[in-house]
């Protein structure tokens, strides 16, 4: 459904901001991505005794990157990590990355979530469905609950 006056909740009525999900329906597990295919800026805080991230190191305002060009999300503890590079797949093909002189480096942070309790932990979302995940996002206003890395 798009997005409308009455939802000003939905992240997608940001200018620019497109929201994707693959779920495996046989776990049930997935993953979600934010796209922002002209560059944002990004940050985080990562906290737990655990945390399963990606690149997330970039994000520190002291460090060269200074726009991402999508965020995923996804389940299956640190084995959901693969899913971005399925997202730095999607966004190369599109020719969306960081000009390094010889080439463009999408940027694509990524965080997981732990539900390997959750059916058959060997389903895994990995880079396809992370490249999935990118092929449907939209400005279309996401489905919420149990969808993607929900």
């Amino acid at each position: 459904m798009p997005s409308t006056d009455s939802d000003p909740g939905s992240i997608t009525r940001v200018q620019g901001i497109e929201v994707g999900h693959h779920t495996d329906a046989r776990r049930p597990t997935g993953c979600s991505v934010v796209l922002a295919r002209g560059g944002a800026v990004g940050g985080c805080d990562v906290r737990g005794a655990a945390p399963g991230t990606r690149e997330t190191d970039l994000l520190h305002p002291s460090n060269l990157v200074q726009q991402v060009h999508a965020v995923m999300l996804s389940g299956d503890s640190a084995w959901g990590l693969d899913a971005a590079s399925g997202a730095m797949r999607w966004l190369d093909e599109q020719g969306i990355g960081l000009d390094v002189g010889v080439g463009r480096v999408p940027i694509v942070p990524a965080a997981v979530l732990f539900d390997l309790a959750v059916g058959d932990s060997r389903i895994r979302p990995g880079a396809d469905a992370g490249h999935a995940a990118c092929q449907a996002a939209s400005a279309a206003r996401p489905a919420e609950g149990n969808v993607g890395a929900g």
